[in-house]
């Protein structure tokens, strides 16, 4: 015979769990706390360094090549030669790639480079840097080490200064040359530089040379360091780890003026702060957990154990039969009331135990028609609207159920529409799906967004949800005159979109379930319905509806089921709800349902407006478009016929020529007007006027005719009126057909 457990036994059992879970997760969560302030720490350490650094190269830099472009000027000022020769006898004197002269009006007067003679110094955005020199608002600029706008290969330094008589001298030199000045300075810069403790500064030319090392290897290459950079892969002053002299370091490179500055932290000093704080914190801890643990477990053995076992001694007599037992345990007020609460129980079991049955009968009975009640019954629900149509049931798998749909409009051109599912059956679940129901309406009533619905209404159910219960939900707000549907999946099951008689899921990302967590953020998502579009939404009562093999129904099942036509409006909607039944029926035979079935259909019919990619693909989405749009004026299926051709030549026109490279897109409207209907095309293309194309003479052999012009004269024959205009850089071409003709 197993022995059962104590309540002592199992509360220090699970105590010593908590307790080490709650110093496990502690330990955890400081491990990673103070990780990432050391990382976070050490990372600030290293851009710091590479900044003061890399402004004491620029510094160097600048002033070196000020200097040359100083004693330049000077020497021109002196009455030194300024032709082409003179200049390149004075760049070959001073060692630098290019002097330039530019006179007060800003254009190069003398160049030792043949190509810039004439440039006109404000024509590039390079070269108009220097213009504050002309102003008077600068004596002396210096640029920044970079690729030339002539040719982006080759990166070259310049400066200026003004000259006595007006204008300026610019003079640039490349990496090699200023390195070659300055290498003796940048030497020095990291001799001294420390990087927290044990870090250091490590400064490498283009090729990759040693300048500047703390460990004296100056004209050794980078890699002895054991530091590999490619540029290709590892971005400026991004954070990387390498083994440095023997230590493994984060590292840190920028590359400015012809430099790669690298900074180097060993990894054991920026976790050195970590591991001390980690180490206090466990020792800290072990002491107060191991306290308040002798402490909770004495008191609760001592105030709670020993006298439930009294109480539970008397509870066994009572349930073996013995009625007459009385429960006296008194040692507290919450006993004692306890006592008095098992006594008046047993008192008044008997009646209770008879009254139970039909009261919870009638309580069902009440239930279930509060439940139906609360949803929407009445359908067409909006008989004076052509643009949308509903229709929703719900089947409780018990008298009643957690599924619930719901729809109302929000504004004139605003519907909000949901389905959703409680967990669990029953009472309880239709209780919850009262509430749900209720929070979700008043959000969307007050305007909020779906996601901000979503998040109100997930803090609002889990206020006091001690039955641990949940709700997924798929609520969308249908922009009536776009078709635009803001969504919010909370855990919900994908709707299914039937478009031009092919189903498919709509793609979406779940959030988690309403009433599931506090403080969850929900994403919104978007869908764009085109008019004739179907949108089933369903909870899993249908998908996970089981037969007598326990095979699910499935998704696979429900996009076979709507993948057909199903008309357009209240016929539509009834239609798919009638579809998805009867298919579920045929499916799960006499198997019982163990699910509530909920399922609601939504019709756009929209205002007879589409817009689609220029391209000839579209061209069954634009003709079914048109098609149900004739449909809903009346239109005689002679004249349907007649403006099917006339609008296919049109589209197709559009798509082949209208736009160059990728294709723009096409706006199609349909309207009404007293006894015809028109038809407008807008595109954004090509300013184009079939109308002003010469009819084809039709009378010529077809091999004799001029090639084009033969379809936009079909259209004008089959039409009543066709008209172009140019309007708001848009083609806009309509076409009328009356219906009598």
């Amino acid at each position: 015979m197993q022995t059962k457990k104590t309540i002592s036994g199992t509360f220090l059992k699970w105590l010593l769990l908590i307790v080490g879970v709650a110093f496990a997760v502690s330990m955890v969560f400081s491990w990673t706390l103070q990780t990432r302030l050391s990382e976070k720490s050490a990372h600030h350490l290293l851009r710091l360094n590479i900044a003061d650094v890399r402004q004491d190269v620029i510094d160097a830099s600048d002033a070196n090549l000020l200097a040359l472009t100083r004693d330049i000027a000077a020497e021109i000022d002196a009455g030194a030669p300024i032709d082409e020769a003179g200049l390149l006898t004075l760049m070959a004197h001073h060692d630098v790639a290019e002097i330039n002269i530019i006179d007060p009006s800003g254009i190069i007067t003398s160049t030792t480079h043949p190509d810039f003679l004439n440039y006109d110094m404000r024509s590039g955005k390079q070269s108009a840097e220097f213009l504050g020199l002309l102003d008077g608002t600068e004596r002396e600029h210096v640029q920044s080490y970079q690729p030339t706008s002539y040719d982006p290969s080759l990166l070259r330094k310049y400066a200026g200064v003004c000259l006595a008589g007006g204008g300026f001298v610019e003079v640039a030199y490349d990496a090699e040359r200023f390195q070659r000045d300055i290498d003796h300075q940048i030497v020095g810069v990291t001799r001294n530089r420390h990087v927290g403790e044990n870090g250091c500064i490590i400064i490498a030319d283009e090729n990759w040379n040693i300048v500047s090392d703390r460990h004296e290897n100056e004209g050794a290459n980078l890699v002895v360091t054991g530091i590999w950079i490619d540029r290709d892969t590892m971005p400026e002053s991004d954070v990387f780890t390498a083994t440095v002299y023997g230590k493994e370091s984060s590292c840190m490179y920028v590359f400015s003026e012809g430099y790669y500055i690298v900074a180097v932290l060993p990894e054991n000093e920026i976790l050195l702060q970590r591991d001390t704080s980690v180490g206090l914190t466990a020792i800290l801890e072990v002491l107060v957990f191991l306290t308040l643990f002798g402490v909770i477990f004495l008191l609760v053995r001592k105030l709670v154990v020993n006298n439930l076992n009294r109480v539970n001694t008397s509870l066994s007599k009572i349930t073996d039969g013995d009625l007459e037992e009385k429960v006296d345990v008194r040692s507290n007020t919450e006993f004692a009331e306890l006592s008095d609460d098992i006594n008046a129980t047993v008192g008044t079991l008997k009646q209770y135990i008879s009254a139970a049955a039909a009261r919870i009968d009638r309580e069902l009975a009440l239930a279930k028609s509060i439940q139906q009640s609360a949803l929407p019954s009445v359908f067409p629900p909006y008989p004076d609207r052509t643009d949308v149509s509903l229709y929703a049931t719900m089947d409780a798998a018990k008298e009643v159920g957690g599924d619930f749909y719901d729809f109302y409009l929000l504004d004139e051109n605003r519907l909000a529409f949901l389905v959703a599912d409680v967990s669990g059956k029953g009472i309880p679940a239709a209780m919850f799906m009262m509430t749900g129901k209720t929070v979700l309406r008043d959000y969307a009533e007050r305007g909020d967004s779906p996601a901000e619905i979503a998040e109100n209404a997930n803090a609002k159910l889990c206020e006091g949800n001690d039955a641990e219960m949940f709700v997924t939900a798929w609520m969308g707000f249908l922009e009536t005159d776009t078709g635009l549907v803001r969504f919010v999946n909370a855990g919900h099951n994908p709707p299914v979109l039937i478009r031009d008689g092919a189903a498919s899921f709509v793609p979406q990302k779940a959030n988690l379930t309403l009433a599931a967590m506090e403080g969850v953020p929900y994403r919104e998502q978007t869908l764009k319905l085109r008019p004739g579009d179907l949108l089933f939404l369903y909870t899993d009562g249908v998908t996970e509806a089981a037969n007598a093999a326990e095979e699910l129904f499935g998704n696979d099942r429900l996009r076979e089921a709507l993948s057909k036509r199903f008309g357009s409006g209240e016929a539509a909607v009834r239609a798919v709800c009638g579809t998805v039944k009867e298919a579920l029926d045929a499916f799960t035979g006499d198997a019982p349902q163990f699910d509530d079935i909920t399922m609601l259909c939504l019709y756009y019919a929209g205002n007879n407006t589409l817009t689609v990619t220029a391209k000839t693909d579209e061209l069954p989405a634009v003709t079914g478009f048109i098609n149900r749009a004739l449909e809903g004026l009346g239109c005689p299926k002679e004249a349907a016929a007649q403006i099917d051709v006339a609008s296919e030549e049109i589209f197709a026109n559009i798509a082949n020529y209208a736009y160059e490279g990728e294709p723009g897109e096409v706006t199609i409207r349909v309207r009404g007007e007293g006894d015809s209907a028109v038809i407008e095309f807008r595109d954004r293309g090509i300013p184009f006027n079939p109308l002003e194309k010469p009819d084809p003479d039709v009378t010529l052999p077809a091999e004799e005719r001029e090639i084009g012009g033969l379809g936009i004269f079909m259209v004008k024959k089959s039409m009543d009126d066709v008209a172009y205009q140019r309007e708001n850089d848009e083609n806009v071409l309509t076409i009328r057909k009356n219906f009598s003709k």
